[in-house]
């Protein structure tokens, strides 16, 4: 007997300019971030052979967009908020990991980038 599969839909490397932070001047200024999402998940079908039997990735990166376009204060907001629509979209779904890089956190003397990442499972 065939193992029933896991599979795994990643985007990597999503970029987008956005407006979260507690700062005003992040509100007004913005700033640059880099997403990664992964999504595991089974399938009842023996072969994927159509969308519907597998994660539409332009899906996940709409829900990538629509959390991305209001401002919050945290970027922990952020990756719950994709994290958890992910999870309610697709019941397939039983394992998303997001991170979020803030590339210039308005840090004095700082040279790196900020990140946050979470892991749902259920």
């Amino acid at each position: 007997m065939i193992p029933e599969p896991v599979f795994t839909i990643t985007l990597q490397n999503v970029h987008f300019r956005a407006y979260h932070g507690l700062y005003p001047q992040e509100r007004v200024e913005g700033n640059d971030f880099i997403i990664n999402v992964s999504a595991k998940y089974r399938t009842s079908n023996a072969q994927i052979v159509s969308l519907e039997d597998t994660i539409d990735y332009g899906q996940l990166y709409a829900i990538i967009q629509e959390v991305m376009a209001i401002p919050v204060n945290l970027l922990e907001t952020v990756v719950q908020q994709i994290a958890q629509k992910i999870l309610l979209q697709y019941a397939q779904v039983f394992d998303v990991r997001v991170s979020l890089e803030k590339t210039k956190p308005p840090i004095a003397d700082f040279n790196g980038s900020a990140v946050v990442e979470i892991n749902l499972v259920r």
